[in-house]
């Protein structure tokens, strides 16, 4: 137990299916990405960083797992600005898909090279370029973010990059908690952080949680439930 929580233990039947990624990479020189889906609020990176300190212990993944958040790919705000859309930050069309495609597609096709991607500062709300390496020995590749299973927008040039999709769930109530929280912990006030929720994050958690039946498998606090 942490000051956070409990510290979530992910599912070992996770662990093992990552193992099999990494030893397809291995036998046909390819690179593996997995991709965890999920709204807003569901615990999608809680899960990621949860599988990389598990992997971190397991010699058949140890130094073999990488992690490029979708966040890093959030335009930046004088572009929303420009857009018009930054009363939006977060939706579908206020990430550069493009991109985000373009580099699993290189992560995939360059397995024995370096790759950097972009990571997100949430303290300033905006992305970093070139902040993450992905190293020459990572053989599977995590990335996670709300619409990798959207069957349009562009989104399915990323879904077509993924090797497999988890997608996260949670109860309606607890993810809107997290999500408030998240909110007045970067600054907002709480009225402010509730009405930011209900108007954008719970919008686009309706739009994400129609692919959970599109994903490869189900996940809730870290355990496989279908």
């Amino acid at each position: 137990m942490t000051a956070a929580g409990p510290v979530l233990r992910p599912d070992p039947r996770l662990l093992d299916r990552c193992a099999v990624l990494v030893e397809a990479a291995t036998l046909e020189g390819r690179r593996r990405v997995l991709g965890i889906s999920g709204a807003p609020g569901a615990g999608k990176t809680t899960l990621v960083l949860a599988v990389l300190a598990a992997a971190a212990a397991d010699p058949r993944l140890a130094g073999r797992v990488a992690h490029v958040p979708m966040d890093g790919y959030h335009l930046p705000n004088a572009e929303l600005d420009r857009l018009g859309r930054r009363h939006r930050k977060g939706a579908p069309d206020t990430f550069d898909v493009e991109a985000y495609a373009a580099t699993l597609t290189t992560a995939r096709a360059t397995p024995r090279a370096a790759l950097w991607a972009p990571s997100f500062d949430h303290g300033v709300g905006e992305p970093e370029p070139d902040s993450i390496e992905v190293p020459v020995g990572a053989d599977l590749v995590l990335t996670e973010g709300n619409y990798l299973l959207l069957p349009d927008g562009g989104w399915p040039t990323v879904r077509a990059e993924l090797d497999e999709v988890w997608f996260c769930d949670l109860a309606a109530e607890q993810r809107r908690a997290r999500l408030v929280d998240r909110h007045v912990l970067t600054g907002r006030e709480v009225d402010d952080a509730e009405a930011w929720v209900d108007r954008s994050d719970e919008a686009n958690a309706r739009l994400v949680v129609t692919g959970r039946d599109r994903a490869d498998v189900v996940v809730v606090d870290g355990l496989v439930v279908d």
